[in-house]
């Protein structure tokens, strides 16, 4: 586990691992404490057609956060090629804390089950474990089917 920073309000907050903060859509204040608390990087898995409310990207940078997108729309958009590109995006910021996040947190979970079982070649059983971890709730029967 990452140690526990504390993002008031961001809904489904998880620390799935050390290093790493899932859950939903921050707003600008919670990005703010984000960065106050030492968050680096924004994998924002929520894609451009979804509004947040606010321009996410300006307001990262704005804060000197690295931001990335992988935009996840829906169950279509579980793929392999997707875990693998998060799979990059997650490693290639070394030891910098970062902040993954779709609207909920589900989609979040979702990729990283997925990453786990394709990229990782975790057993079925223990990728959707960690996605559960990271903040799957409603893709879980999407996810299991795909890992069958």
């Amino acid at each position: 586990m990452t140690d526990q920073i504390d993002i008031p309000g961001i809904p489904n907050l998880k620390h799935p691992a050390r290093g790493y903060i899932s859950g939903g859509q921050p707003s600008p204040e919670q990005l703010q404490a984000a960065a106050d608390a030492g968050v680096g990087h924004i994998i924002n898995l929520r894609p451009v057609t979804e509004d947040a409310g606010y321009d996410e990207p300006a307001k990262a940078k704005e804060l000197g956060l690295s931001y990335s997108v992988l935009g996840i729309a829906g169950a279509q958009d579980l793929t392999a090629d997707n875990a693998h590109r998060l799979d990059q995006m997650l490693t290639q910021h070394g030891d910098t804390t970062t902040l993954v996040h779709c609207a909920s947190g589900n989609r979040v979970g979702a990729l990283m089950a997925l990453r786990a079982a394709w990229v990782q070649h975790k057993p079925k059983a223990e990728a959707m474990a960690i996605g559960r971890e990271w903040g799957m709730t409603n893709a879980e029967k999407a996810v299991d089917r795909l890992l069958d």
